[in-house]
């Protein structure tokens, strides 16, 4: 299906991580402009090579999704370095450490609260702002299959997914009106390094990823983790006019966990 996505001017944050690199890589095979942010200058500089991208295709940004001002400078920046903003994909993302609440502090849980929930809250406002520029267009959110159920000892990370679909769902709301959809996707485990690392909280040294994945995928009716490449096919549908009226949706690619609900 051709998503219309050709010249539209997309920002991405955390562009270089799992699921980030492979929404980068779906919006430029749709001839899309792609703005992407990290907060490394060498994770950058390591893809921007793997990329089939034509020249003045893409532009990239440092940016800490905690910092409000750089924030705002990526999303600003990419406005005007394309001459507008079409898309907004809020894609950074922190699992934190796996706390049993017993043991639980302020630190832990902030440290995943600012960038799941107040830098997906910068990136929409200044999304937002360009979007309303010219009434149109979309901004996905990359939330979890932690935003509909718990997990023990990330207390955390569902309580912030779940916090950002809440205020996902609200933005989807006040900015409806204007022309611009807003959604948010729901994976369950996806096959990044930050699953890997999940695995390593929960099992030490005791567990091979291969053994790992045999457990956590055995609540999927596949039995496998999702690929970063589903994620980003359901951000270029999300993305784009085809999907328009939907507005404030959660989509669980899960797996089949939504239907045991």
């Amino acid at each position: 299906m051709d998503y219309k996505l050709k010249d539209k001017v997309v920002a991405i944050t955390g562009g270089t991580g799992g699921i980030g690199s492979a929404i980068v890589k779906a919006f430029l095979a749709e001839g899309s402009k792609v703005a992407f942010s990290s907060r490394s200058q060498e994770k950058i500089d390591a893809l921007l090579p793997t990329l089939d991208a034509e020249e003045g295709q893409v532009w990239t940004c440092i940016c800490d999704v905690t910092n409000e001002d750089e924030v705002k400078a990526f999303v600003e920046g990419a406005a005007e370095h394309f001459g507008q903003l079409d898309v907004m994909v809020v894609n950074s993302g922190f699992e934190g450490d796996t706390v049993n609440i017993t043991d639980a502090t302020f630190e832990n849980y902030m440290k995943v609260f600012n960038v799941n929930v107040f830098g997906a809250m910068y990136s929409m406002k200044y999304a937002a702002r360009e979007l309303l520029k010219h009434e149109s267009g979309a901004i996905v959110v990359i939330a979890s299959n932690g935003s509909y159920t718990g997990a023990a000892g990330m207390g955390a990370y569902c309580g912030s997914k779940h916090a950002v679909a809440g205020v996902t769902k609200s933005v989807a709301l006040e900015l409806g009106p204007h022309g611009i959809h807003v959604n948010y996707i729901c994976p369950g485990g996806v096959e990044t390094p930050m699953i890997h690392r999940i695995e390593k909280n929960t099992f030490g040294d005791s567990k091979t990823h291969e053994e790992a994945e045999q457990i956590f995928g055995a609540q999927y009716l596949d039995k496998r983790y999702c690929k970063p490449e589903e994620v980003a096919d359901l951000a270029l549908y999300l993305a784009s006019d085809v999907s328009s009226h939907m507005m404030g949706s959660g989509i669980r690619l899960d797996g089949g966990l939504d239907a045991l609900c």
